[in-house]
């Protein structure tokens, strides 16, 4: 009994030891590890609560053997479910230069193509400055945020709405709306696929407003100026790259510059990146990248040469105290000299749908009464039904899948264009061959089968005009 009891002592005992040690090696791993990879550099793998208490990954970048507490950086990313992989060039710029850098991986939970939600990513970034501001070696009143492209929009917001931030860097910010700033974006680039002047214009306008008055896209008139007011005293630095392709870089520097200047903010320096491309890397036309890693397959760029530099050393000329006076820098010029104004039209998307209800009348009704089909209406329905969904749907797949849905390029125009306005033609053709055979019937139709044609003439007439608005009779 002795050697029993002894005997289960000892496991008891051996059993602690390694069931401690266990949880301690748990522990170990489950901590944030610092790691060096040889490049000057130790990052510091983090996880953190974001907006709604959704888990963010990321990485936290120091100077190796920095000393003393150093300012931060929370860097935002740009439109996209963009990982940190994208901003590593700038995170090691800003590590190199003495400034702790947060970057995260962006969320996928409550953000989509369908929807966004500023005020919930701005969330985020506050959540990753009071990270930075917890951590050691950081000196907690200089850490700010870093925002690109859309980030534009986001950095300033969470600035706006806590003094944990210190100052707000910005690159390639809009100084419009959503909308506005897209239908510029797509004019650009449809003008370098060689599209004309009358499909851009349906783009950057029925189908923008179309968008707009149905609600499809997200935070289509979300407005900055508000949020810009209220940066009175945080010092901003905004860039944008001088060939900026995807936003207009001469008119939102000066809608940042006179936002600021109202607010009363000292302390608001714009300038250009030189070479530089929407993102600030090296470019030669801001269509192109120019070395640099590679991402989802395409280049990123190198960091333009002054891009970097601008930045690091405005952050640490305001983690010093001195924060540089408010300047402007002269604006490149501009591939268009007005970014165009879609707006809001009401009927934008009410025509098309009582159109292509006027046009499913026939078959509809035909279908639940059982009664007699004349084939040239059976047809203007059919082709009318196909040329209202073709019309709306070609220019809207440009704002879903980009500039290079339209392509290829025929006659200066996407070649589904042409095949739209082909249905175009053959619903006005076919509407004359209706409107023809049904004269040749005079009063032997019934007033019955008139009542079931009036929808179907009504969208035929109907057509016409909305059809040149479109620009699909031009």
């Amino acid at each position: 009994m002795l050697f029993s009891a002894t005997s289960a002592t000892l496991i008891r005992t051996v059993l602690a030891s390694l069931s401690g040690a266990l949880a301690g090696a748990l522990l170990l791993l489950a901590a944030p590890m610092a790691y060096a990879d040889g490049d000057g550099l130790v990052r510091q793998e983090v996880t953190f609560r974001g907006g709604g208490g959704l888990v963010l990954h990321g990485t936290v970048l120091r100077k190796n053997g920095a000393t003393g507490a150093e300012p931060g950086i929370v860097l935002v990313g740009g439109s996209g479910p963009g990982p940190r992989e994208e901003y590593r060039q700038e995170a090691e710029a800003f590590a190199r230069a003495g400034i702790t850098t947060l970057v995260y991986d962006k969320r996928t939970v409550g953000y989509s193509v369908l929807h966004r939600d500023f005020a919930l990513l701005a969330d985020d970034a506050l959540a990753g400055v009071r990270l930075l501001r917890s951590s050691s070696g950081v000196n907690p009143g200089q850490v700010g945020l870093w925002g690109f492209s859309e980030g534009g929009w986001v950095a300033p917001l969470a600035a706006s709405r806590s003094t944990d931030v210190a100052f707000v860097v910005t690159i390639g910010g809009s100084g419009y709306d959503p909308l506005r700033t897209q239908t510029w974006n797509l004019t650009i680039h449809l003008r370098h696929q060689g599209v004309g002047g009358p499909f851009r214009r349906t783009v950057a306008g029925p189908a923008a407003q179309f968008l707009a008055s149905a609600g499809l896209f997200p935070t289509a008139g979300y407005d900055p100026l508000p949020v810009l007011a209220r940066l009175d005293r945080t010092p901003v630095l905004a860039l944008w790259g001088d060939h900026d392709t995807q936003v207009p870089p001469q008119e939102s520097a000066r809608i940042f510059r006179e936002a600021l200047a109202r607010a009363g903010n000292r302390h608001a320096v714009i300038g250009f990146v030189a070479g530089g491309a929407h993102n600030g890397h090296r470019t030669s036309d801001g269509f192109d990248r120019i070395g640099g890693p590679l991402f989802h397959g395409k280049k990123l760029g190198e960091l333009a040469p002054s891009y970097a530099q601008t930045m690091t050393s405005w952050v640490r000329a305001v983690a010093a105290g001195h924060p540089p006076a408010s300047s402007a820098a002269p604006a490149p010029g501009q591939a268009l000299a007005t970014t165009p104004v879609p707006g809001r039209a009401w009927y934008a998307w009410l025509a098309p749908a009582l159109l292509f209800l006027g046009f499913a009348a026939y078959p509809v009704g035909a279908l639940l009464r059982r009664g007699p089909v004349l084939r040239p209406v059976r047809w203007l329905a059919g082709l009318g039904l196909l040329a209202v969904v073709a019309t709306v749907a070609c220019p809207i797949a440009v704002f879903v899948a980009g500039d290079g849905a339209m392509a290829p390029v025929v006659w200066d125009r996407p070649a589904s264009w042409l095949v739209v306005q082909g249905l175009a033609v053959a619903v006005m053709v076919s509407a004359c061959v209706c409107a023809a055979a049904l004269r040749r019937r005079r009063l032997t139709t019934s007033w019955a089968v008139w009542l079931r044609l009036a929808p179907v003439g009504l969208a035929a007439v109907g057509f016409v005009p909305w059809a040149v608005w479109w620009g699909v009779a031009a």
